[in-house]
């Protein structure tokens, strides 16, 4: 009678734990009817041949150590969230070593199609230690590793942009010329399919405008300057020369990291007016924010339409 109470409880318990997945792996049910929020157009990325959504979802605002506001948001509620974007027609999710996003993404997926969704992440190359005590082959090898674990991390064969995150000197050419050529193999293997960087640095932002490796370039925009690499008046040209040398242009920061909150329609606004600009990517953080910005982004058509 114990045997059969025993088995009876197991059996209970791996009953509930199969159920709890499947509820967890379920969608939610967008908040109001799909019709009455407009999707974000999808853009051809420059000459990536990635296809995503005007629109991206950022996991990243105040991240660092493998967390942001996104994650602190609990795994169940940031899965939900991908999935009300998702269903939103957002199909660009910018993710990062650093933010620790890559496999709350990854449980997306289980109901998210893969070849509908283009990924963006970032490697956070200062986690592979003092480059004075590494070797050249040393740090190739952790760079192969790093996109190798990418890949099991979010479960997919191939990762559609991989950045080098967070540059911050005018001479990273060199500094990254490693890492640069790691990810133009992994490119060849088809394992990846564009290559960039996101910049902090004005000297930088100036140098990935000019260098024939970078296919992509996150940057930060916005009307107020917050949280720029410049003044706006700086930035726009460097961009500009960018976006004519072929480059696709992404920008964030578009609310100052939440900076600009009270004046998010003047935001989007304003980035929509760009012509160079081929998508951009927000930290939303509650799907209310996902809607009003879509809507915002139906009000004011981009100019590269």
């Amino acid at each position: 009678m114990a045997e059969f109470d025993r088995r009876r409880f197991l059996g209970s318990l791996a009953a509930t734990a199969a159920a709890t997945s499947a509820a967890r792996a379920k969608p939610p049910q967008p908040q109001a009817p799909v019709s009455q929020v407009p999707a974000p157009p999808q853009v051809n990325l420059g000459k990536t041949g990635v296809t995503l959504s005007r629109l991206g979802q950022g996991t990243g605002v105040h991240g660092g150590k493998r967390q942001s506001n996104q994650t602190r948001l609990g795994f169940s509620k940031l899965v939900d969230l991908f999935h009300h974007a998702y269903a939103r027609g957002i199909t660009f999710f910018d993710l990062a070593d650093l933010y620790g996003t890559h496999v709350y993404f990854r449980e997306a997926l289980r109901t998210i199609p893969r070849e509908k969704v283009a990924i963006l992440t970032k490697i956070w190359w200062r986690y592979d230690g003092p480059e004075d005590e590494t070797t050249v082959d040393q740090r190739a090898q952790i760079a192969r590793s790093t996109i190798e674990r990418f890949r099991h991390e979010l479960a997919t064969d191939y990762l559609d942009i991989v950045l080098l995150h967070c540059l911050m000197r005018s001479d990273w050419g060199d500094q990254m010329k490693l890492y640069m050529e790691v990810l133009d193999e992994q490119k060849r293997l088809g394992r990846i399919k564009a290559v960039g960087v996101s910049c902090h640095d004005f000297g930088a932002l100036k140098a990935a405008a000019e260098s024939p490796w970078v296919d992509v370039i996150l940057a930060r925009i916005n009307p107020r300057g917050v949280k720029m690499d410049a003044s706006v008046e700086e930035v726009i040209p460097v961009l500009r020369k960018a976006k004519a040398a072929g480059k696709a242009i992404l920008g964030m920061k578009i609310l100052g990291e939440g900076q600009l909150a009270d004046e998010r329609e003047a935001c989007i606004r304003y980035a929509q007016q760009h012509d160079f600009m081929d998508a951009m990517t927000i930290g939303f953080e509650k799907p209310g924010q996902i809607d009003e910005v879509l809507s915002f982004m139906a009000k004011y058509p981009s100019a590269m339409s």
